[in-house]
């Protein structure tokens, strides 16, 4: 699922929107978000997802970003996204639907995604559905315009995992080398919705995460 917890979750910025910490209510509720704040390059800083593989494959991912850009359409954005695993880069693009400071995608499956307070001016908390058939999986992501945020930002994000009862996000090591723009695009994301339909693949994927949970953190 290499692609699903980060991709999608494509995210961006909050703008200095700012909240205590002793407050989940305030932590976890949606904040406002234009379009053009979305557009440009984010850099994946890391998260917590539920998403079958996603714990095991957080520890694997490397770097991962997204560009954002409009199209013609004054509701629809287009993503590219790269990912760096096992040293090398893969990428896909795709459209998105956005309004209401509120991401969507209907086909091939559900997401939702919403913005959540943050004390980084530059960055953005994401927190995101995605539903396939029966299954519905969240996930809460960190993005930013740089590649470092300051321990404050980071554990207001595990103040808010914990809120929404989320595992603790997996953090990328800042130390990294980002993938070139000239990659190109991969299937897409019918490719990762086969990874979501695939219910049989799915126990194993658990017992991964459990697994690298267990001897990497």
């Amino acid at each position: 699922m290499k692609c699903v917890a980060v991709v999608v979750s494509l995210s961006l910025l909050s703008l200095g929107h700012s909240a205590p910490l002793n407050s989940c209510e305030s932590l976890v509720k949606p904040i406002t978000i234009s379009k053009e704040d979305m557009l440009g390059r984010w850099l994946y800083i890391g998260g917590s997802s539920d998403l079958p593989g996603s714990r095991s494959l957080g520890h694997l991912l490397t770097s991962a970003w997204l560009d954002i850009t409009a199209t013609s359409q004054s509701n629809i954005l287009n993503v590219f996204q790269t990912q760096r695993m096992y040293g090398k880069c893969s990428s896909l693009t795709y459209n998105v639907t956005f309004e209401n400071s509120t991401m969507s995608i209907e086909q091939p499956f559900y997401l939702k995604e919403v913005y959540l307070a943050t004390d980084c001016a530059d960055c953005l908390v994401v927190y995101e559905e995605v539903i396939s058939g029966t299954d519905t999986f969240t996930s809460l992501l960190l993005f930013s315009r740089r590649k470092n945020v300051s321990p404050a930002v980071l554990e207001m994000l595990k103040k808010q995992a914990q809120c929404l009862r989320m595992p603790s996000p997996i953090m990328i090591d800042t130390n990294y080398e980002i993938c070139p723009d000239n990659i190109s695009p991969s299937e897409g994301l019918s490719a990762l919705n086969s990874l979501l339909e695939a219910k049989m693949e799915h126990q194993v994927a658990r017992l991964l995460d459990a697994l690298f949970d267990m001897f990497v953190n």
